[in-house]
């Protein structure tokens, strides 16, 4: 059984590593929004804000997102079958409420990939103010989950 410890402790730590390259790229693509609307479309600053989303979103948000979902994935089942907890631990609190978590992260993902095509377009859609708000959002959505993960919901 220590062997398979070892390995669980191995896929727990790249699966953490992946979802922070995730959630900083979650993080920091609606930031640059937030300066993406002050500049004029066609301008110099204009391409320089699509050319640096573009690349944190394909380069850094797409395959981290991909990680976390073959990780995770892995480790469902290596939690279900080799650490013998069942497929019933998907029902507990603490698995539905990290389940909600990522499919609220997976869809702000989505939305921020389509708002990033729109402002490369010229499109100004959303203001300053609205990317500054929802900026956090990720962020709230990884307490609610870190926290229903880290004590199994047993307050």
């Amino acid at each position: 059984m220590k062997h398979l410890d070892f390995y669980h402790n191995l896929l727990v730590g790249l699966h953490i590593l992946a979802v922070i390259a995730w959630m900083a790229g979650l993080l920091y693509l609606p930031r640059l929004f937030v300066y993406h609307t002050r500049a004029a479309p066609g301008t110099e600053m204009d391409a320089t804000f699509t050319a640096m989303e573009l690349r944190l979103y394909r380069m850094i948000m797409d395959p981290a997102m991909v990680a976390v979902f073959v990780l995770g994935g892995t480790l469902i089942w290596f939690d279900a079958t080799q650490m013998r907890w069942g497929w019933g631990f998907l029902l507990t609190p603490w698995m539905l409420t990290k389940l909600a978590g990522v499919v609220f992260l997976t869809g702000w993902h989505h939305y921020l990939g389509r708002a990033r095509q729109r402002l490369a377009a010229g499109r100004r859609e959303r203001s300053e103010r609205f990317w500054r708000i929802t900026n956090e959002l990720p962020f709230l959505a990884a307490i609610f989950m870190v926290i229903a993960i880290t004590t199994k919901c047993s307050y």
